[in-house]
């Protein structure tokens, strides 16, 4: 080859950033309890952490961390923080006052809202730190919350808050406003909110074969092959998503059981398949080990098994085998064109294959600039390596789409402007080289969309659906296209499509099934749902923004000025012209809708 991918770009480099609510908790006199018996107090305070993990997990968080003599965790309401918290030093309090020696370990706890970073299950960022700052603010045994998290609780939850004021906290130049949260007097501390009920996802076995890819285990000495090991399943995944006869569940569901030890009979369960695909990559110098096998998980038994050992610029060869094999175990029978369409692999050449795999999730998961240009420049090397890449240029066009709002915004009309027209020029190569590209047509019809050319943006959207039936993706765009373009119902079929596909689906769906409620007519129902939605993004503005339309809607005013006061919270800035100004909905009256729900919930025009 004539070059290597520079070491430097990889997924690790761009980890999760997200708005969170942290939890920071910290052993009151550690050093002086572990002098007293070493022995007996690291077993109390590991029990201790043991036990405020379950609270945590019981209140809807996630315990990322324990360090020593500290616990880290997220969550995505302050008020489940506060639960916890208080819930946890009522019971560790109890616990003590059972005991008959001194060792008696108790938590101070600090909550705060803040960025932070997420990965390998561990956080950190300038939440973390304020957290950290302000537990040690708080009393032994006691709570401190950021007054901006105060803010966000509901005032009818029974606790009670009493001011330490402002405090200049090391590392921060602003004050920050600092509250001891405890229980009222008889009080009851409140159960978690139960999640809504949403319409179920049926998850029984379809008449059709339906199969899982689990991600294949990266088995070479290297860790910064990951990607490569990801992207073999990833394209056995979007070759299988193209045949009309196969249920394929979507990357989002299967990649989630990523490095961990699964029961296969469970992971069928979980995913409503019958069959399960598993297997690992060995990638040394110019070789490649991939092992594969298929496995019935209705009775555990292994329909087949191969290893392939292979010179790496054969590994597109091994892939197709793979899908060859599937389709005759499985007995699928293609369609007119899907056998030519799921068994090209769009590359012989390993190293743009690589590019395009490294650009990928800094493309479509960044929003900001440096880290765009950084994925552009590894599309740029993957055209000069091969031209005729489909997925190439593919990407080309999410960059572009990505980088109108990012570099162009509302600010530059001419940037954007030429940005788009780059996003169409990229996306028109793209399916010329390929004309069965799904991916190719579902940008289309968002480029179709920020045009508002409403029944070229359909045409687009359908024909990435024909192509690729189970693209969890795709369907998703798909049924906002739809929902947008007058069309509601349509989108809450493909809604429930990408639902099934993608059982263990992101915030995003839940979105876009709570906009095709409110638009078929069921308010109720979509403001249960975008609640829902916030419970896993709570730091997102969008949903706070349409629950509070659709509430406004309703007529349940107190609520929607709740959720207004939320989104001005997190745009101070916010203003319902400009943010209408944004909006693409082909039929006025559902503007208008959205328009006058804003009002009706205060915020400002």
């Amino acid at each position: 080859m004539a070059s290597r991918i520079p070491t430097r770009i990889t997924l690790a480099d761009h980890p999760s950033r997200k708005l969170a609510v942290i939890l920071h908790a910290d052993v009151v006199g550690s050093t002086t309890l572990v002098r007293r018996n070493e022995t007996l107090a690291h077993e109390r305070i590991q029990d201790m952490f043991r036990r405020f993990s379950e609270a945590i997990s019981n209140h809807g968080g996630i315990a990322h961390e324990i360090r020593g003599d500290a616990l880290v965790a997220e969550f995505s309401r302050a008020s489940d923080a506060v639960g916890a918290s208080l819930a946890f030093q009522a019971a560790n309090s109890i616990n003590n006052e059972q005991l008959s020696d001194d060792i008696r370990p108790m938590l101070r706890i600090g909550i705060a809202m803040g960025e932070v970073v997420v990965a390998d299950n561990t956080v950190t960022g300038e939440g973390v730190v304020l957290a950290q700052r302000l537990e040690q603010l708080a009393e032994p045994g006691g709570v401190g919350i950021q007054g901006a998290a105060y803010e966000t609780i509901p005032k009818r939850l029974p606790f009670d808050y009493e001011s330490i004021g402002e405090r200049q906290v090391k590392g921060f130049d602003e004050p920050v406003r600092v509250y001891a949260v405890t229980l009222k007097p008889g009080g009851v501390i409140p159960e978690p909110e139960a999640p809504a009920q949403l319409e179920a996802v049926a998850l029984d076995l379809p008449e059709k074969p339906s199969i899982a890819v689990l991600p294949f285990t990266n088995m070479s000495s290297d860790s910064e092959q990951e990607y490569f090991s990801d992207g073999i399943s990833e394209d056995i995944i979007t070759a299988l998503s193209k045949v009309s006869s196969l249920r394929v569940v979507a990357r989002t569901s299967t990649f989630t059981y990523k490095g961990k030890d699964v029961d296969i009979k469970q992971v069928a369960r979980d995913q409503g398949v019958r069959y399960v695909l598993e297997g690992s990559v060995r990638k040394a110098m110019n070789r490649v080990r991939v092992t594969a096998q298929l496995i019935d998980a209705t009775t555990g038994h292994h329909i087949w098994a191969e290893r392939y050992d292979r010179e790496l610029n054969n590994v597109f060869a091994v892939q197709d085998e793979l899908m060859r094999e599937i389709v005759v175990a499985l007995d699928v029978e293609l369609r007119d064109g899907e056998q030519a369409r799921m068994w090209s692999s769009g590359t012989k050449n390993v190293e743009a294959w690589e590019c395009v795999r490294l650009a990928a999730p800094i493309i479509t998961r960044s929003g900001v600039e440096r880290d765009l240009l950084q994925g552009r420049k590894l599309l740029e090397r993957a055209i000069e390596l091969d031209p005729n890449y489909a997925m190439a240029w593919v990407m080309f066009g999410w960059f572009y789409q990505n980088y109108a709002d990012v570099a162009g915004g509302e600010n530059d009309a001419v940037k954007r402007q030429t940005a788009l027209t780059s996003m169409l020029e990229c996306t028109q190569k793209a399916i010329e080289i390929d004309p069965s590209c799904a991916d190719a047509y579902s940008v289309m019809a968002l480029y179709h969309m920020e045009r508002k050319e409403f029944e070229k943006a359909i045409a687009s959207a359908e024909k990435s659906i024909e192509l690729a039936p189970s693209n969890a993706d795709n369907l998703g765009e798909a049924a906002m296209v739809m929902i947008k373009s007058g069309k509601p119902h349509r989108g809450l079929e493909l809604v429930r499509r990408r639902m099934r596909v993608c059982p263990l689906y992101p915030a995003a769906a839940l979105r876009s099934l709570a906009a095709a409620y409110r638009f078929t007519g069921d308010g109720e129902l979509a403001v249960d749902t975008f609640r829902e939605s916030l419970k896993r993004e709570s730091g997102y503005l969008s949903p706070h923004v349409n629950l509070s339309s659709v509430l406004g809607e309703l007529g349940r005013i107190d609520e929607a000025k709740e959720a207004a006061r939320e989104v001005l919270r997190l745009a101070p800035d916010f203003s319902i012209s400009k943010y209408m100004q944004g909006l693409s909905y082909r039929n006025p009256e559902d503007l208008l809708r959205v328009e006058n729900g804003l009002r009706r919930a205060g915020l400002p025009d």
